[in-house]
């Protein structure tokens, strides 16, 4: 990429340029640690965008699959979202997501990976979460956001939002995949938005059995190790 692009880039995303002498080997380190940082995070919240969220998430699915360490997914939505938009406008919507991720960000411990995946929706993945913790954390999370004001605009009154949660645990031992993984974790959202919304909803134990599709894959391993 030019270097008059790579700083048009980066102005552009209100990206802080290196506080060293322009042009200076540190400068062109702190440019292109600055791109890294653009390519990988989200523009709004500063948190780890879908992208770079898949990637975590596709070495998660191999870290469990080695380590047996149980490893939860949680998704999350901002109830009722757009009714904030169209009666307060995109600025004051967008000070909301911004609230709800920063809030996400102070309940989860720092090596859970947490990201912005849509407009209005959230993903955590947290290694090594017993079951029993991660139904305390997704309750943290959803009390944290329930009890927040938030301050959009003067005059205007703090508002306040609540968020759906659907979790999933990632079967220990066993070859999965992402899109098993997610899938899973996006039935027990839409359970939590059917039961009436601003609720943790979590798979069960019982649930969390390796699948059809998962056996399936395990059998392909086994044979392809055995040749």
């Amino acid at each position: 990429m030019r270097l008059d692009l790579a700083l048009q880039l980066l102005q552009q995303a209100g990206a802080m340029l290196p506080d060293a002498e322009p042009y200076s080997e540190a400068w062109l380190q702190g440019i292109l640690d600055a791109l890294c940082d653009l390519s990988s995070k989200d523009a709004l919240t500063g948190l780890v965008n879908r992208r770079s969220f898949e990637m975590a998430l596709g070495r998660e699915v191999d870290r469990v699959a080695r380590s047996g360490e149980p490893a939860l997914l949680l998704v999350l939505d901002i109830d009722h979202f757009k009714a904030v938009n169209d009666t307060h406008g995109h600025a004051a919507g967008d000070q909301v997501i911004r609230a709800v991720a920063g809030a996400i960000s102070q309940t989860v411990r720092p090596m859970d990976t947490v990201a912005r995946v849509g407009g209005e929706e959230f993903a955590i993945i947290l290694p090594n979460c017993p079951t029993s913790v991660g139904v305390v954390v997704a309750e943290r999370i959803r009390q944290r956001v329930e009890a927040m004001a938030i301050s959009v605009a003067t005059g205007v009154d703090a508002l306040r939002c609540t968020i759906s949660i659907g979790g999933a645990f990632a079967p220990q031992w066993v070859r999965s995949s992402t899109l098993i993984w997610t899938e899973r974790a996006d039935r027990q959202l839409y359970r939590a938005k059917a039961e009436g919304r601003n609720r943790a909803c979590l798979e069960s134990h019982v649930d969390s059995l390796v699948s059809a599709e998962e056996k399936g894959m395990l059998f392909a391993v086994t044979q392809q190790d055995s040749e």
